[in-house]
């Protein structure tokens, strides 16, 4: 093992190549660019994206990319191709053909069937004299002046730039469909992302029991009552829920340190008026915002002036939301 090398060094030259050429695309967003965008969003069909080697890997990722931003598509990998996953290609498909020379076998062989079939054809590609850019309808161009790699061999920097361009391909169709973070939840409906996106209020205190006691209930209900239910607290309501304040365990004792007849103590006496609150039909990551806002454990829920139950912080922990 060579030791004498600077790893360090290494590797800010790696990401300096890499952020450079990403940058110099920039000047390469032309009118080409433009038109393939307004087609793939107008179009009817799907796209289908393939390619070979580390490129069939960088369209794999920006087919997930499209797929998750209301652009149906596909993968196709080029050998495959030609061997029978042509058929997967529908009369309106777009097809994405990545490459960075453009002039491998296997691209040579398939661009011809795909013309013959009257798909639309853009080449993302690094050699904009390529075969493949030349046959394209819309070439996307990711030209870069050398690899990562020392030998200018392994797919490194070209393969970054590949990704960067797809990134803004995808990006563009989003603001064109006028893609919101509702939208987003319906792809994602799994893990901690896609539960801050659609899991609302109602959805998670439904589990808890409702803690509840009347302004004139005496300190020993209001105990039983708060320990019963397991949440560290108790609404304080009447006529039929409506909200007058919280008594949590805090309150308790703070109450037992003043020098007070705790046999005379009622509810009201103690309770904490105007507690922090949340809409049972808000989404359950904003009631997790406003108890980290606050520092507190717990909010009420509300249904108009009515006591709906209790969120807890541990209920939205279990949900993986924090």
């Amino acid at each position: 093992m060579n030791i004498t090398k600077n790893i360090k060094k290494i590797a800010q030259d790696v990401l300096k190549n890499e952020s450079e050429a990403i940058q110099k695309l920039t000047q390469y967003i032309d009118d080409s660019f433009e038109s393939c965008v307004q087609e793939i969003y107008s179009a009817k069909g799907r796209v289908v994206i393939t390619g070979i080697g580390k490129s069939a890997i960088i369209a794999n990722k920006i087919v997930a990319t499209l797929n998750s931003t209301g652009t149906p598509s596909l993968f196709m990998h080029a050998a495959d191709a030609i061997h029978g996953d042509l058929g997967m290609i529908q009369q309106d498909d777009i097809v994405i053909c990545i490459s960075k020379s453009g002039n491998t076998p296997e691209i040579k062989v398939l661009v011809p069937l795909l013309k013959r079939r009257g798909s639309k054809l853009v080449a993302l590609v690094s050699n904009v004299n390529s075969y493949l850019a030349q046959q394209a309808d819309y070439v996307l161009n990711a030209t870069i002046g050398e690899e990562a790699c020392p030998n200018n061999l392994a797919p490194t920097t070209s393969t970054t730039a590949h990704l960067a361009l797809g990134d803004a391909l995808a990006v563009c169709l989003l603001e064109l469909r006028n893609f919101t973070s509702e939208d987003f939840a319906k792809y994602h409906p799994g893990g901690a992302l896609g539960k801050q996106l659609y899991l609302k209020v109602s959805d998670v205190f439904v589990n808890n029991q409702l803690p509840i006691v009347k302004p004139n209930a005496p300190l020993k209900d209001v105990i039983l009552e708060i320990s019963s239910k397991r949440l560290g607290c108790t609404a304080v309501a009447e006529n039929d829920r409506v909200l007058l304040g919280i008594i949590t365990d805090g309150d308790l004792r703070r109450m037992l340190q003043k020098d007070i007849n705790i046999g005379t103590v009622t509810a009201a006496d103690i309770m904490t008026r105007n507690p922090k609150s949340i809409a049972k039909d808000e989404f359950a990551v904003k009631a997790l915002h406003l108890m980290q806002e606050k520092s507190i454990t717990q909010l009420v829920v509300m249904e108009g002036n009515k006591v709906e139950g209790f969120i807890h912080l541990h209920d939205l922990l279990k949900e993986g939301i924090v």
